[in-house]
């Protein structure tokens, strides 16, 4: 699988036309202790810079900006009870997963390199 990530620090898994999505493990080190994930629902619409929902954590909250269009065909359950699964593995505890209507919007979001570079940029 590919990964895409967004400036605003989510990422995208892509396996075909579906996409994982969720905040890179640089945004759950910034937010801290994840205490509440606020998703939608599955067949819910996301689309490509807007917001999905919510992570809140003990420091702070943030909204959750979809880097891709579609419909959401899953949520990841295990967050609902769990939300700190987030910063044991941001990676592998994805928040929603969407199957894509367009895959030319991955064009738009930088590969782990440029990533990296926004993230040291960010530091400083």
């Amino acid at each position: 699988m590919k990964t895409y990530y967004s400036p605003t620090h989510e990422y995208v898994r892509v396996d075909g036309n579906i996409g994982y999505i969720g905040i890179t493990d640089y945004a759950q080190n910034a937010l801290g202790n994840v205490v509440y994930v606020d998703m939608p629902e599955t067949g819910d619409d996301v689309t490509a810079g807007e917001d999905f929902g919510a992570v809140e954590s003990v420091k702070a909250a943030s909204d959750l900006i979809s880097p891709v269009s579609g419909a959401v065909v899953e949520v990841n359950e295990h967050l609902i009870d769990n939300p700190r699964l987030i910063n044991e593995n941001a990676v592998e505890n994805w928040i929603i997963k969407v199957e894509m209507t367009d895959l030319s919007e991955l064009d738009d979001l930088m590969d782990e390199d440029a990533y990296n570079k926004l993230v040291a940029s960010e530091k400083h």
